[in-house]
């Protein structure tokens, strides 16, 4: 075993993509797999890039591998490329047949499986017969059926159903991980007993979205640290893009009162160029002036900021599926403020994480800070909730039985 190779091929860097790639290399070293990690060349840049590059394991190496040339010829192949599902089945392919030579393969994980699952049943496995793992973030066809407040997408949703009841017969799959548990109890209650579901499936099992074990530094510390002021602090964390609610979240803050208690709101995470362009100007309406860190957040910093501010916001629009910011305001203990849609809604349903908003006015965004801001009670790590299985020791478990 000690000499096989797992491959872990993850083209993106952004977001919680790169943890991903790294905590699975990190679970399978743990059991004597090498693993290669296999990225675009635009990430070499990338801190974990760096961090492999100069440590230069024999257990862990990466291998930057652009993607291939697409044919201009006119017709079916050139007409597949220009399907997203179809174009990254064949840089998945391209990435897997440069970076296998040479290595014994004896697994391959793909941290985001949604880039081609749905062009499975008709492409097959892109690694051949090589078993593979694969961990969803975006099926969410099944959501209406479960109880989770999503878009009603009836044509829709039964396309995908039928495509991925289709795509988990694909040979080569072991295990289909997903992040959203409702996806794994529907497939155990409604999915298999489906006259579609094929008698040779991949299995479904949840993967809890996990946060590093880490101990909560002391708050004015934390606060000294990161140059924030006294009073209360509201952390929006993450990619800031326009479905985090930030402009939402702005305008009710401006809306508030400018007194001694007005909250701070501080922005932590790179800025997409849309919201960049435009975010500075909304702020700056914002009493106390807002903390902005328009840049990747390094572990030490994230560990600040989710120590010293006093509420998360998770108020986002458009976004149905799970949110890695849920659990790290939960694994810190820290109230949240969560849009009723999605699968931070359906965690948050009970209120007892925090407040819960059905849409995104002003009014309606302060009545659930004044809420929190008074010291409503929310749950805190112990307590028997289902963000208790999201530890990085719980999530490489998990990983490890997926090939056992």
């Amino acid at each position: 075993m000690r000499n096989d190779t797992v491959l872990i091929i993850e083209p993106n860097f952004s977001g919680h993509r790169w943890r991903y790639a790294e905590w699975a290399a990190n679970a399978y070293m743990e059991a004597g797999y090498r693993c290669l990690i296999v990225t675009d060349p635009l990430n070499a840049s990338h801190p974990l890039a760096t961090k492999i590059r100069a440590e230069d394991r024999p257990e862990l190496q990466i291998e930057f591998v652009a993607p291939p040339g697409r044919n201009e010829r006119r017709g079916l192949s050139s007409r597949l490329s220009s399907i997203s599902y179809a174009r990254f089945h064949q840089d998945f392919r391209h990435a897997f047949d440069i970076a296998s030579r040479g290595h014994r393969v004896a697994l391959v994980v793909v941290p985001y499986v949604d880039y081609f699952f749905l062009a499975l049943p008709f492409l097959g496995s892109p690694f051949g017969v090589t078993p593979w793992v694969g961990i969803t973030m975006r099926s969410n066809f099944h959501h209406e059926q479960v109880g989770v407040r999503a878009p009603r997408r009836p044509l829709v949703n039964a396309a995908k159903a039928l495509l991925f009841m289709r795509a988990i017969g694909a040979p080569g799959l072991k295990t289909l991980l997903t992040i959203d548990p409702t996806l794994a109890d529907w497939w155990t209650d409604i999915g298999h007993r489906d006259a579609r579901a094929p008698k040779q499936a991949a299995a479904i099992e949840y993967l809890a979205d996990p946060f590093p074990d880490a101990r909560a530094a002391e708050p004015q510390l934390a606060k000294a640290r990161l140059g924030l002021g006294g009073g209360k602090h509201v952390l929006v964390y993450g990619a800031i893009n326009d479905r985090k609610g930030v402009f939402e979240l702005a305008a009710a803050l401006a809306a508030r009162p400018a007194d001694a208690n007005a909250p701070t709101l501080v922005i932590a995470g790179a800025q997409d160029e849309d919201v960049r362009s435009t975010l500075a100007a909304v702020i700056a309406k914002i009493v106390p002036k807002p903390v902005v860190l328009d840049t990747f957040i390094s572990s030490e910093i994230e560990l600040d900021l989710f120590s010293a501010c006093d509420v998360v916001w998770l108020g986002y629009k458009g976004h149905y599926g799970m949110s890695g910011v849920l659990v790290q305001a939960y694994r810190f203990g820290k109230p949240v403020v969560a849009t009723a849609d999605g699968l931070i809604g359906w965690f948050c349903r009970t209120g007892e994480l925090g407040p819960v908003v059905d849409e995104l006015s002003p009014s309606t965004i302060n009545r659930a800070l004044d809420a929190v801001l008074a010291g409503a009670p929310h749950a805190t790590p112990g307590a028997q909730h289902l963000l208790e299985r999201n530890t990085l020791s719980q999530f490489k478990q998990t990983l490890r039985q997926a090939v056992a």
